[in-house]
Order: C-alpha cells, then sequence, then structure tokens
C-alpha cells in the first residue's frame, strides 16, 4: 500500500475569491515526477480583482441584497452631481464673502462663515430633536427629502451674492437647510446598509461604500472645476448648468430610492400587507410592496389619491389616555375589563379613526400585534358596528396564519418600525370588591 500511495499523482489546486461562487482557480502544483506549478489567469486579471475587492463587499453579490447594485449605481450617480454643483456654489459663496476683493476683511469673512457653520450645527440638533425617532421608519421618504434639502441649501449658497444686504441671512438659511441633510442622509444610510447585508456585514457594506464615495467626489471635484472655469462670469451658463445638475440629482434620487425593496414593516408597507391579505388570503413580497408604497411626502401625492385614504392613517399609534374625553374613557375602561383583558395594549374607535394604547409592559410583538389590530379595526368601521368582537373574531381566527406567511415572505415580523413611542399605560382588572391596600 505505501508503494501505491507513493506512485500515485497529487494535485493541490489554489483558489481565489471571497465567494464560493465566485471562486477562481489561480495555480495547480503537482509532485509527479517533480514538483511543478502551473498558474492559471493573466497578472491582470488577479491586479484587477484586488483593485475590486476595494470597492464591492466581501462575497459580493451573495452577500448583499439584490437591490444594492441598483441603488449604488443611482446613489453614486446623484453623488456625481452633487460634487460637481459644490464647486459652483461654493465659488458664488466666497465671492459674496470678498475673497478677491481689497476691501473684504478675514476677520468679517471669518464671521460669515462661523454664523453659518454654527446656525447648521443648531440646526442638526434641533431637526434631531424633533425627527429623529421617525427616520428608521420612513428612510426612503427621509432619504429623498434629505438630498431636497441639500439641494435648497445649494441655491441658497448660489442666490447669496444677488443679496448683499441679506448675504448672512441668506448663507445661514442654506446651512440650516443643509444641517438637516446631514442627519436625515446619515441615519437612513445607515438603516439601509442593515438592510443590504445578508451576512451580518454592514461595517464592510459602509467602508466599502466610502471607498465608492471618495472617488466620485475626486472625478465630481475635478469636473467640478472645470466647470467651474468654463461658466466663470457667464451668469446664465452657470444657472443653466445648476438647474440641470439639480433635476439630475432629484431625478437620481428619485430611481435609487424606487429601487429599494425593504422588508422591514412600517407603517405603510404593514396597512399594504394586510389590506391585500384581507381581500386575497395572500401576503405581498417586498419587491411588489416596494413599487405601491408612497417615496414622497403624503402631502405631494394627497391630491391625486384622496379617494383611496390607507388604513394607517386611521390609526393613532401611542395615544395618551389623559387626550380622552369623558365617553372615550369609559368605553377605554369597559374595553379593558372586556375585550382586553389579555392583551398588552388598548384599542378606543372614535369617528373612523383607531386610537392604541400600549401597555407599560408591552414587548416589540405586543406592538406590532396592537398595529396589525389596529388596522383591522380600521378596516371594520365602515361595514360593522360591533368593531371590537369582529376585529378580535378576526385575529383570533387569522393573525397567526397572516405572521407566518409574512415571514415566509421574506418580511422581518421582529417589531414595527414606528415613530418613539413615549407615552404607555397600566390597568389592573379584578372584582369591584377587591381593595389595595
Amino acid at each position: 500500500m505505501s508503494m501505491e500511495a507513493s506512485s500515485s499523482e497529487i494535485i493541490l489546486e489554489e483558489w481565489n475569491g471571497s465567494s464560493s461562487t465566485k471562486l477562481s482557480r489561480t495555480a495547480t502544483i503537482t509532485a509527479s515526477p517533480s514538483l511543478r506549478i502551473q498558474r492559471s489567469g493573466g497578472r491582470f486579471t488577479h491586479v484587477w480583482r484586488r483593485l475590486l475587492q476595494a470597492f464591492v463587499p466581501e462575497g459580493f453579490p451573495s452577500s448583499v441584497t439584490p437591490d444594492y447594485v441598483p441603488f449604488q449605481v443611482w446613489d453614486l450617480l446623484q453623488g456625481l452631481s452633487t460634487y460637481i454643483r459644490t464647486m459652483l456654489s461654493t465659488q458664488a459663496l466666497l465671492s459674496a464673502i470678498g475673497v478677491g476683493e481689497k476691501s473684504a476683511t478675514v476677520i468679517g469673512a471669518t464671521f460669515q462663515w462661523f454664523l453659518r457653520d454654527l446656525t447648521g450645527m443648531l440646526g442638526g440638533i434641533l431637526f434631531t430633536f424633533y425627527q429623529g425617532s421617525n427616520l428608521d421608519s420612513n428612510a426612503k421618504m427621509w432619504r429623498l427629502v434629505a438630498d431636497l434639502m441639500n439641494d435648497l441649501g445649494m441655491l441658497m449658497d448660489l442666490v447669496s451674492p444677488l443679496f448683499p444686504s441679506a448675504f448672512v441671512l441668506v448663507v445661514c438659511l442654506g446651512s440650516l437647510s443643509r444641517s438637516f441633510t446631514g442627519v436625515a442622509s446619515g441615519a437612513t444610510r445607515a438603516a439601509l446598509t442593515q438592510h443590504f447585508a445578508l451576512q451580518s456585514n454592514a461595517a464592510d457594506i459602509s467602508a466599502k461604500e466610502g471607498s465608492q464615495e471618495t472617488v466620485a467626489t475626486m472625478i465630481g471635484m475635478a469636473l467640478g472645476m472645470v466647470l467651474a472655469r468654463i461658466t466663470m462670469g457667464h451668469a446664465l451658463a452657470i444657472w443653466f448648468s445648476f438647474l440641470s445638475l439639480t433635476l439630475f440629482h432629484m431625478y437620481a434620487n428619485y430611481k435609487a430610492v424606487r429601487c429599494l425593496a425593504l422588508n422591514s414593516l412600517n407603517a405603510e408597507r404593514s396597512s399594504i400587507l394586510l389590506e391585500h391579505f384581507m381581500k386575497n388570503g395572500l401576503v405581498l413580497s417586498p419587491e411588489k410592496v416596494s413599487r405601491m408604497e408612497h417615496v414622497l411626502p403624503m402631502w405631494t401625492t394627497s391630491w391625486s389619491s384622496k379617494s383611496a385614504k390607507q388604513m394607517h392613517m386611521q390609526v393613532h399609534f401611542g395615544a395618551r389616555v389623559s387626550s380622552f374625553n369623558h365617553l372615550e374613557l369609559m368605553d377605554l375602561l369597559h374595553s379593558a375589563g372586556s375585550h382586553y383583558k389579555k392583551a398588552k395594549y388598548l384599542l378606543v374607535e372614535k369617528k373612523g379613526i383607531v386610537s392604541a394604547i400600549l401597555h407599560k409592559d408591552s414587548t416589540a410583538a405586543d406592538a406590532l400585534q396592537s398595529f396589525f389590530h389596529a388596522l383591522v379595526m380600521a378596516s371594520l368601521t365602515e361595514k360593522s358596528k360591533s368593531v371590537h368582537l369582529e376585529s378580535q373574531s378576526w385575529m383570533d381566527k387569522e393573525y397567526g396564519v397572516f405572521i407566518q406567511k409574512l415571514r415566509s415572505s421574506g418580511w422581518k415580523t421582529e417589531r414595527l418600525l414606528s415613530h418613539s413611542i413615549i407615552w404607555k399605560a397600566n390597568w389592573i382588572c379584578g372584582p369591584l370588591d377587591s381593595k389595595i391596600d
């Protein structure tokens, strides 16, 4: 047996690649009759593969969701247009401050720049205070709003030389607008990175996105410097270039957001899924729901869909108990002792609006269940008078099946993405003659 083992040919192969589906053989080593190394592939191929690893996540494309590539393409294009326009707006801003003029003073320009930055910092803090908890639940919408505010900020910088008497006010408003962009864009980007990560590789995706952004920045700055040089002294050419690039920027942002197929549950996606399930017994995929949900603020599309009021707009989630009047409180107490004895939430319906009150010990699963229950009740307000009984009956029969179908369709059912719930309640159900010591 030792003679057979020594006379047999042993082949050792070297493979390269971060994904099992993207491996390529780079070398073959044989030991018979003598040691021989045969390399596969050209040096250029190896260098190109190593270069690509600096810009795409490890294990690409199996390590990211299918919507990663189209989103990144459109996102880089909109980023490129932003950096080109930045050169035009910065040029206008510097000329308005007085760069190149003998009458301008250093301390004056420094003070104006300081006020501009200070306004932006304060604006970012205020925006985080008022909207920070809503960015996760509406990542698509806030992504668009962030870039729209950035466009507005650049426009302010560009028009600042036209209003020398109100220059400080104009540039401060522009800085305030861009501060909203910084907060909203950063927060939504973090949410999207978590969505793209299929192998707990959010950090790698974020790092590679930084490399992509760096290249786009360098190209955009170079093109912007060329464009600024060509259009210098030609106001019409500057405005035409700026407005054209802004329109493209808005279009690219819209296309990027439309590419996303988020599988997390927020108010609107939950409403779309439940409404379709109650009609057909089927659960839509994240890709289909992404084509149906709004990516613009609701007020921008309300004029075209007045008759199609979605169920989630009829739900007041996380209501405050003390905000109800006497009759509503009586209904609430009755519900706590009858319909929701075992539940960690209470529901109250008035004039088609369903208010959901969470128990102080409620979990993420309880919050999700309460919201779906409120949606079911909202759908029955115009069809039935006993909405509590009928909605509870539907929940008892269908809710478990509905959640199971959501999971099998790729939806994340661990929690509901919503605004921060700061008002909760506690209720104790017992006999009337019980005493509390």
